[in-house]
């Protein structure tokens, strides 16, 4: 059939689409009265520029083309960060602190899981210029407060820090090719494969490194991994920044996984995945990324969140509302004068077109606008039965 759509590609019909948009607005408006301003970066680009820096680990996920002005290949974007950092490097230069924030459709070649959509409608919130704690607290707080918001609680907020896993690797003398094996059987957290692979390694290192998949839980985590883990000092550094963390979210429902390593080559200190009941999956993923825009030129630190809105979509109950109220077609006496105050009051009024009677109940009329006695009158619609 000439109108299927490719697979995991989905169109959106109104009601879901008013609750995205609704979504949409509330959360971006809440940003923006904590000072993120927000940013539309470009939905296609150059693929070298797409993918400088940390765009290059989405290459897989970039579905590419040929711009049939240039002859160059062009890249769909699959994710919006490290073009909202081009813009901090290159076009905002900013000497302080920027708060930046977006929400936009991104498309991957590939769905991420088998529930997933190919075009996840994409927000994120980021905060550029502060190396210390306190601007990844904020973006925990607004990740948080983000759930809040749409009506979604949270029912675990994991968090990890990526400088474990580069000082125990490099501790370790695991680079490269090493490296990135032993990133994909930490994710997995496939035990056996980690020793086996770790045969050859040196001890305290390769105890530290198989003690990783363990160390997942509550804040007693980290005194568990100071007694584990080498002292070595960006170990010590780490644990530290995640004390630092534990005693900033007593209120939430935080946890801990030093095993939890999402985005390998884009995250440099503080890793987070947040999670909800009835939505499978990470909800939100976020973290600090200091060195994302120094293939743009400048080095900033950064840290932020981004969640899929359609994800976060289905854990928010539907939102019953009033029905439209249908009007009659015509410049008749007042009529004008009358939609207008019910619009201002927050009505919807849909204009009736001749010919269609019996059918407005399907654009959600459930009442009508009648003149009796000289007055425009709301009552309930009938004649459509």
């Amino acid at each position: 059939m000439r109108w299927v759509l490719p697979e995991y590609i989905q169109d959106v019909l109104p009601a879901e689409a008013r609750k995205l948009e609704g979504l949409r607005r509330r959360l971006l408006d809440a940003y923006h009265l904590r000072g993120f301003q927000l940013v539309s970066p470009p939905l296609l680009e150059y693929l070298e520029s797409l993918l400088t820096g940390a765009g290059r680990d989405l290459r897989l996920r970039t579905l590419k083309l040929v711009d049939q002005i240039s002859g160059r290949t062009m890249g769909v974007r699959a994710d919006m960060t490290p073009q909202v950092a081009r813009i901090d490097a290159h076009l905002l230069n900013r000497q302080g602190v920027s708060r930046l924030c977006y929400c936009a459709s991104v498309l991957h070649a590939l769905p991420a899981s088998l529930t997933a959509s190919r075009e996840p409608l994409q927000l994120g919130a980021e905060i550029y210029g502060h190396q210390g704690l306190e601007a990844d607290i904020e973006v925990v707080r607004l990740l948080a407060d983000s759930l809040a918001i749409a009506g979604v609680a949270a029912s675990r907020i994991d968090i990890g820090h990526m400088g474990l896993f580069r000082a125990l690797a490099a501790a370790a003398s695991l680079t490269g090719d090493k490296e990135v094996q032993l990133y994909d059987m930490l994710q997995t957290k496939d035990v056996p494969a980690l020793t086996d692979f770790l045969a050859d390694v040196p001890e305290p290192q390769r105890a530290a490194l198989l003690a990783l998949p363990r160390l997942y839980g509550d804040r007693t985590v980290l005194e568990r991994a100071r007694a584990m883990l080498p002292a070595i000092p960006d170990v010590v550094r780490a644990l530290d920044e995640l004390e630092r963390l534990a005693q900033a979210f007593t209120d939430l429902p935080v946890s801990f996984d030093l095993a939890d390593l999402r985005g390998y080559h884009y995250h440099s200190g503080m890793v987070l995945a947040a999670y909800a009941d009835g939505v499978p999956g990470a909800i939100a993923l976020g973290g600090r990324y200091d060195r994302i825009g120094e293939s743009f030129g400048r080095g900033r630190p950064a840290t932020g969140f981004s969640l899929d809105l359609r994800l976060l979509a289905r854990g928010v109950d539907e939102i019953a509302e009033a029905g439209a109220i249908l009007a009659p077609s015509g410049e008749l006496a007042g009529l004008k004068a009358a939609i207008d105050r019910l619009r201002a009051r927050g009505e919807v009024v849909i204009a009736s077109l001749p010919g269609h009677q019996g059918t407005w109940s399907e654009a959600g009329c459930d009442r009508q606008l009648v003149q009796r006695g000289g007055e425009w009158l709301v009552v309930p619609l009938q004649g459509e039965n």
